[in-house]
């Protein structure tokens, strides 16, 4: 049954004897409500929303003391109430004192329909006394989704993956949003597309699983991307990193592609494991990932190739690219402002060996990481990290790239500039477009551009900026 739960708790709550009924107010008229409705954004069908709050004010100098407190919709409604413990769908002699107020908290529960847009659902809660009344309107906009909940265990040492397996057959579109619970698994020889528009929740602790031989194919566009994001967007919520696990292209799955996503609040938002053939394990094009608690992209033994991306504002690593493997970004911002904690590692990370069971320090080269007109750039005085094996080196290049480093021997350099601040535009409003005085500007180089426009759809320039977005003249109303 679809419901709504409102709870009144009283600051300073009084029903006393000593107060005479003709002292008690007769009508609602200074009852006042902190707004005039109540309202939810989207709320999906089946699982409920969080809990607002909204104050009921008695303004007067005497207590009132209401004859009923109901649902307009009375049993039909997809509401239901609890009114200071009172979970009757009529509570009778509730009273509120003079110059006090009630918290009103609010939960929704929609039932699922066959619309496929979003769709308004409407009631209120009618306070009344005597012939006097006062309604606070109730609404919420409701919208109906596929869901992928766990129907399977797997156990693997001492980990245990809760996980359903992803019907393939047919792609994933815009229609309906997919929200997933647990482990949503691309199974061994097959291939998930996901069309532009597509969204897609996660849950806590949720991940999307390209297995052993499966294949992530998001076929988005800068124009309409494909959307990976948090279940939960209120208050905040919104913005917070952390709330699903990621992407996970584990190791043997193959010729994945991500071209037009955006990624945001998660812990890792893409895990790329060991090449299993000559092909990238991933490429990645005209994509953002934002506010991920460990790290955007991290590569462990990948080959990953990016071109016009956004990676920002990471707990750890913006980009960590380990255990060896071949790298190649164009085009690309890495910016890492990282406020919500401490931030002890530089943005971009890269690490060609590890440790077996045995104690023993194992070598995994990195055959290349280039870099062409990218911004590597934050907060921190270092941004970049080499972690290499005793007498080895990180084969790194950076061509006509800005850099945020105090290291002078970061690999091959040509054209690049090292702290010299690319001027984002506001950092803090996660917008990193680039400010006139931007060291960025017109410091690219034309043969390193396959993709002719940047994040914003914007035809690149010749020469072009350095970064996922190319300088403009008088982009006031777009840098907004």
């Amino acid at each position: 049954m679809s419901f709504v739960v409102v709870c009144l708790f009283l600051g300073t709550f009084s029903t006393t004897s000593c107060v005479k009924e003709d002292e008690y107010l007769e009508s609602l008229h200074e009852l006042q409500f902190s707004v005039d409705t109540l309202s939810f954004d989207t709320v999906f069908t089946t699982l409920g929303s969080t809990t607002k709050q909204v104050k009921v004010y008695n303004t007067s100098n005497s207590p009132i003391k209401f004859d009923k407190v109901s649902l307009k919709e009375g049993g039909n409604s997809r509401f239901r109430i609890n009114v200071d413990g009172d979970t009757s769908l009529v509570i009778r002699d509730f009273t509120i004192a003079s110059h006090d107020s009630a918290f009103i908290f609010v939960r929704v529960n929609i039932n699922p329909n066959s619309s496929t847009s979003p769709f308004l659902v409407e009631d209120g809660i009618v306070f009344e006394l005597g012939n006097s009344t006062k309604t606070l309107a109730l609404t919420a906009y409701g919208r109906n989704a596929i869901y992928h909940t766990p129907t399977n265990t797997l156990t693997s040492g001492e980990v245990v993956y809760n996980y359903s397996v992803i019907d393939c057959s047919q792609p994933w579109d815009a229609t309906k949003p997919h929200i997933i619970f647990g482990y949503a698994v691309v199974d061994e020889d097959s291939v998930l597309t996901i069309l532009q528009g597509t969204e897609i929740y996660f849950a806590d602790g949720a991940t999307l699983w390209v297995y052993d031989g499966g294949t992530l194919n998001v076929d988005g566009s800068l124009q309409n991307p494909v959307l990976f994001t948090s279940l939960r967007k209120d208050g905040h919520y919104e913005n917070l990193p952390g709330q699903w696990q990621g992407l996970w292209l584990s190791a043997g799955s193959k010729n994945n592609v991500i071209n037009g996503a955006v990624l945001q609040n998660g812990t890792v938002g893409i895990l790329v494991d060991t090449v299993v053939n000559n092909n990238p394990t991933l490429t990645i094009t005209n994509s953002m990932v934002q506010n991920m608690s460990l790290a955007g992209i991290y590569g462990q033994g990948a080959h990953i190739e990016g071109d016009n991306l956004l990676v920002s504002n990471c707990g750890t690593a913006t980009l960590a690219l380990t255990l060896g493997g071949k790298y190649k970004f164009s085009n690309s911002t890495f910016a890492n402002y990282w406020s919500y904690s401490a931030r002890r590692s530089p943005g971009v990370i890269f690490n060609n060996w590890y440790t077996d069971l045995y104690g023993n320090i194992q070598f995994r080269p990195i055959s290349f990481a280039e870099f062409y007109n990218c911004i590597i750039y934050g907060s921190a005085e270092e941004e970049l990290l080499f972690d290499c094996a005793e007498g080895t080196d990180i084969n790194t290049a950076f061509y006509n790239c800005l850099i945020r480093t105090k290291q002078t021997n970061i690999g091959t350099q040509t054209d690049t500039k090292t702290n010299e601040d690319p001027k984002f535009v506001d950092t803090k409003a996660n917008n990193y477009h680039l400010a006139a005085e931007s060291a960025a500007l017109y410091a690219g180089n034309s043969a390193y551009i396959e993709i002719p426009y940047d994040l914003d759809n914007v035809l690149r320039n010749n020469p072009p900026s350095i970064g996922a977005y190319e300088y403009v003249e008088a982009t006031e109303e777009r840098d907004k």
